[in-house]
Formats: structure tokens, C-alpha cells, sequence
């Protein structure tokens, strides 16, 4: 790394479960030592990972952590909105299969959708819509949910920024890059990259393992962390899970474009390390295939439509 650039700090911090006094400690502690600061009267879009109403309880962010994320921020002034794009289903569905619509009720705050699509050209070629919501805001905090994913091996801070990506576009990124993984795997790093403006807060207090993104089982992990980097977020979370480059493909592409973050040497840890907390008996999923296939596009397109309009 150059020496003009600064050595990516990751605040890692161990929360034993999610009591919310716990939480709102925890929180603010962990983004102030990773060096948010926000003006007052600042637009933060608040991004959670909202995947599914399926298994929501385990496989979204947990509620009382973006109930302690969101709550620091109206505090500090913030003008806060809560939204997530999910590839199949209304976000707000979602927030309530998950508990979140509850836990934000009190903060006078409602989980909204994406929508308002950019096209960004990719660096593989072609171009994908991200939510005009997330290029305007700004700031966004990305609130990832730690777990295994059956497609990319791991989830954590740069896969949740694909939600930026305007609905059912997700799903024939899948289709239509599938066949190729290194191909979809820089189309989620464009993403990212696109995105600037961003702090990111990781929920592994009970991390997902067996299956992912939307099955599995709450393995408690008892990490929180954050970082202005998503990169070396990330690279930290795997770290502690004892994974190695080889395995992720983010990880691998970050490495490739030489990313601040990618190389674990290079990260700094102002609170809690790696190797403090422990993954024994936590479990990788089982890999399936990259590629939506046609059938699977109708039935999840369909879906969304019902529930749109079941709901309105």
C-alpha cells in the first residue's frame, strides 16, 4: 500500500446477543472508532439486508441492530431512511416477516424500496440499474447480516450493496452473468465501487451458516464491527472464520484490482482482533449454481407481482 494512503481501520467489538442497551453501546462505539462523522441535517439511506421474507428472523440483519444503527444517527441529526431492494418481494414484507417494521416503529421510521434505476456500465461489459435512492443519499450505512452463501461462498459488506440494484434486475444478473462467475463477480464489485459515500456496520452476533442467503441456521458468532471500508470489512469477517482468498471469490477480485482492504496485513484493529472470537463448528453451504434459470425468473417475477398488488 502506498504511504499516502491509510492503513483501513475495522472496530471489532463482542456482543453477546442482541439486548438492545447492549446494542446501543455497542453501536456507537464501534462507528465512532471507525470514524463516521456525519453533519447534521445529512440524507443517510440506512441499507439492511432485507433478502427474503423467508427464514427472515436468521437471515436478515438482525431488527434491534438497525433499531441501534438508526436511532445513533437521528440522534446525531441525521435525516435517516431505511431501504433495501430484495430481488423477490416488497422490502416492506420483508421488514415485517423479520420484526424490523416493530423495532423501527418507535423511531417514527418505515422500510421502503428501491426503485428510480441508473444504468452503470460494467467493467465486463454490459450494464446493470442501481437505485437512483442510493447515488443520491449522501451517505449510506450498510448494514450487512454475516453468512454463507450457496452462490458466493460468503456474504458480508460488498455482496449486501447489490441490493442498490432496482428489483427483479438482480435476478437476471444472475440468468443473464451466471455462466460466468468471475464475470458476476466484478459486476458486484462495479457495484460497490460505484457506491462512495458509504460506512458500513456488519451484524455477526448470530452469523448464518449451513445454508445461505436465505435458509440456514443462527450460529453465534458474537461479532460486531465496522468500517468506513466494506472491503477490509469483509476481509476482516473472513479472517475470523479462518477462510482464505482461494475460497471467496470477492475476496479474490478485490485482490485482483488491488483494493485497499484486500490484504489482511494491512488492516489495523483500534478495539478487538481476529482471533478473539471463535467459529468452531461453523459451517459452509453447499455450492448451487450462479445462473437464474428461465423458470425460476417467471415463478419469482410472478411472485413479486402478486405481492405488489396484493399489498397495494
Amino acid at each position: 500500500m502506498s504511504a499516502n494512503v491509510p492503513e483501513p481501520i475495522v472496530s471489532m467489538t463482542r456482543v453477546p446477543d442482541y439486548t438492545p442497551a447492549r446494542l446501543d453501546q455497542g453501536v456507537a462505539r464501534l462507528l465512532e472508532t471507525s470514524g463516521l462523522s456525519l453533519a447534521p441535517g445529512t440524507r443517510v439511506l440506512v441499507k439492511p439486508n432485507l433478502v427474503a421474507a423467508r427464514n427472515a428472523r436468521h437471515s436478515t440483519t438482525h431488527p434491534e441492530v438497525v433499531r441501534a444503527v438508526c436511532a445513533y444517527l437521528l440522534d446525531h441529526g441525521a435525516r435517516v431512511t431505511v431501504a433495501d431492494s430484495p430481488a423477490f418481494g416488497p422490502a416492506a414484507q420483508v421488514a415485517r416477516a423479520s420484526g424490523l417494521a416493530d423495532a423501527l416503529a418507535g423511531l417514527g421510521l418505515e422500510v421502503s424500496g428501491m426503485a428510480r434505476p441508473v444504468p452503470l456500465a460494467l467493467s465486463r461489459g454490459g450494464s446493470i440499474g442501481i437505485s437512483r435512492d442510493a447515488l443520491e443519499a449522501d451517505a449510506i450505512v450498510n448494514l450487512p447480516k454475516l453468512k454463507v452463501h450457496c452462490q458466493m461462498v460468503m456474504s458480508g459488506a460488498v455482496k449486501n450493496l447489490f441490493g442498490c440494484v432496482v428489483g427483479f434486475r438482480k435476478a437476471v444478473a444472475h440468468h443473464t452473468l451466471g455462466d460466468n462467475r468471475e464475470v458476476f463477480t466484478a459486476m458486484l464489485m462495479d457495484v460497490y465501487a460505484a457506491l462512495p459515500r458509504t460506512h458500513h456496520l456488519m451484524d455477526g452476533v448470530e452469523a448464518l451458516h449451513r445454508d445461505g442467503p436465505t435458509g440456514g441456521d443462527p450460529f453465534r458468532l458474537g461479532l460486531l464491527a465496522a468500517a468506513d471500508n466494506g472491503v477490509a470489512l469483509d476481509t476482516a469477517a473472513y479472517s475470523v472464520l479462518g477462510l482464505k482468498p482461494d475460497q471467496v471469490p470477492l475476496w479474490q477480485e478485490a485482490i485482483a484490482r488491488d483494493m485497499a482492504g484486500a490484504d489482511p496485513r494491512e488492516v489495523t484493529y483500534p478495539l478487538d482482533t481476529p482471533d478473539l472470537f471463535d467459529p468452531t463448528g461453523f459451517v459452509m453451504a453447499p455450492e448451487r449454481a450462479l445462473k437464474f434459470e428461465p423458470v425460476r425468473l417467471l415463478q419469482g417475477r410472478v411472485r413479486s407481482l402478486l405481492k405488489h398488488f396484493t399489498k397495494s
